[in-house]
């Protein structure tokens, strides 16, 4: 089984992928991990500001190690931002049939309400650099290009625990 999580920044994939770690027992991989490994070796001109470029770059090499580990009857957590709209794309039925999918989105509502305690937990499990560039503004922005690109986006309103956790056992 492969679970497949983007969504936009500081909504949280990685909690989720580390809440999917904790009660499958699934490793899960970053792509931010892969994404700075690639750059730092040197096996791309492309830097961590180039978003869409990144996505093009990565996604093939991503979709391909899905279809390997479903091939070898594994299970994986993939978590990250550089996953397009069109993903499905590629795969044939049968490796569909073992991805559960999940797009994680903030409503404006909730960021208005929660921008603070968003930017406080940015930073619990993994290192940000500067966020001084993100506001409640391109937080938004950010947020309703993942609602508006992937119909099925899971947009978090209400009380962020309760729909992980509401998330979470329906996975």
């Amino acid at each position: 089984m492969i679970i497949l999580i983007t969504g936009a920044s500081h909504t949280g994939k990685t909690i989720l992928a580390q809440k999917l770690l904790a009660k499958y027992g699934y490793p899960y991989m970053s792509i931010d991990h892969l994404k700075m490994g690639l750059i730092r070796s040197g096996n791309t001109d492309l830097t961590p500001m180039d978003d869409d470029k990144l996505t093009d770059y990565l996604w093939p090499i991503i979709r391909e190690m899905i279809k390997t580990v479903i091939e070898n009857d594994q299970n994986l957590i993939i978590e990250g931002c550089y996953i397009p709209a069109d993903w499905r794309s590629g795969l044939e039925k049968d490796y569909l049939d073992r991805i559960k999918f999940v797009c994680l989105a903030l409503s404006d509502d909730y960021i208005d309400s929660h921008y603070s305690d968003i930017m406080l937990h940015g930073s619990d499990l993994e290192k940000r650099m500067d966020d001084s560039d993100c506001t409640a503004e391109w937080l938004k922005a950010s947020n309703k290009e993942f609602r508006d690109s992937f119909d099925d986006a899971f947009v978090i309103d209400g009380t962020y625990e309760n729909a992980i956790d509401s998330l979470i056992g329906n996975l």
